[in-house]
């Protein structure tokens, strides 16, 4: 089995216990995403938008909340069903499906306005050649002047630091302290394995669940290029200082 799919699928049960507050990054990521969503696109109720790479539902639940016309793929089934449970917790209506990004021709027959790929989901992909691919897979889902909106890791930077920690963060749940934190084993300058660890306290005992997955670090200029090569005009990029999103955003308008 792919590693990234093994790791989303013992992850999507606990993946809300990665944030403080889950449903306050829902929401909180959704009033960042959703007004840049608006200003490229049109307003929320007119905008279809496919997240091809969900996973339990972060910012598709978010941004389906606000009026949008979301649908949602991911590459883990059970990821997948995890967002449709949370869907149908909220009463949203978001057709999700499991698909590669490299593959996303069964995404519907009309195209949508935007597609988005939040939370780092591109480095997931193996080399440059899959980014590239993914790219065209989803420059053909977009209707002409639709726009792709994907964030990722600092990689110019972090590449460059090559930590082998993050976190540790500590949150509370009812009294008792949970504990996440990451570790990152790099095996060249570009690509590493991230392991996931959650410590908690349950039923009166520590209990601790890892999982581990691959990322290969993708710079910023190489993500620009990529996109020129499959298609896209008028990348630009939104740091978080002027985005007030957590990681850096990439637009880009297909041509």
């Amino acid at each position: 089995m792919n590693l990234n799919v093994h790791c989303y699928d013992q992850l999507a049960p606990y993946y809300h216990l990665l944030f403080e507050d889950w449903e306050a990054s829902i929401e909180r990521q959704a009033a960042v995403l959703g007004p840049i969503l608006e200003r490229e696109c049109g307003p929320a109720n007119r905008t279809r938008v496919l997240d091809c790479a969900c996973g339990v539902g972060t910012q598709a639940l978010g941004l389906a909340g606000r009026g949008f016309r979301v649908s949602g793929c991911d590459l883990s089934p059970a990821a997948i069903e995890r967002a449709r449970l949370e869907a149908s917790r909220r009463g949203l209506d978001i057709p999700f499906s499991a698909a590669s990004m490299l593959d996303l021709s069964g995404q519907g027959e009309s195209p949508f306005d935007a597609v988005i790929c939040m939370d780092n989901a591109l480095p997931h992909l193996a080399n440059r050649g899959e980014l590239v691919q993914a790219a065209v897979q989803v420059r053909a889902r977009l209707r002409v002047n639709g726009r792709f909106v994907a964030s990722i890791r600092d990689y110019d930077l972090l590449t460059i630091e090559k930590p082998a920690v993050q976190g540790p963060n500590f949150f509370s749940d009812d009294g008792h302290r949970r504990i996440v934190f990451q570790v990152w084993d790099w095996l060249d300058d570009r690509r590493y394995v991230f392991h996931v660890y959650i410590t908690r306290k349950v039923e009166g005992e520590w209990q601790t669940f890892h999982t581990a997955g691959a990322y290969r670090a993708v710079l910023k200029d190489e993500l620009t290029a990529a996109l020129g090569e499959a298609g896209f005009a008028n990348v630009r990029w939104l740091l978080p200082g002027e985005s007030r999103f957590y990681q850096p955003i990439v637009l880009a308008s297909a041509a």
